[in-house]
């Protein structure tokens, strides 16, 4: 993969997180979303050569996973 498509799938990747970052609060699904998001970001980090990026990134995709079990609504 060139640097540039690299480039351009991070740009994507992080837009992507961020995006769902902020809808979090509209939604449980965008906590989920986020996590994908970070995992997309994660992957980024890695083909970017940038291991401890791809590493964090992987992390927050665990936390928001987690986040995304512990915070079920209750059935109305």
């Amino acid at each position: 993969m060139s640097t540039t498509a690299v480039t351009l799938y991070g740009v994507c990747a992080l837009t992507f997180m961020m995006v769902m970052y902020a809808l979090e609060r509209r939604h449980r699904i965008f906590v989920l979303a986020f996590a994908l998001g970070c995992l997309l970001s994660s992957a980024y980090g890695f083909l970017s050569k940038a291991w401890p990026f791809g590493i964090v990134e992987g992390v927050w995709s665990v936390i928001a996973v987690a986040r995304f079990v512990r915070e079920r609504r209750p059935a109305a």
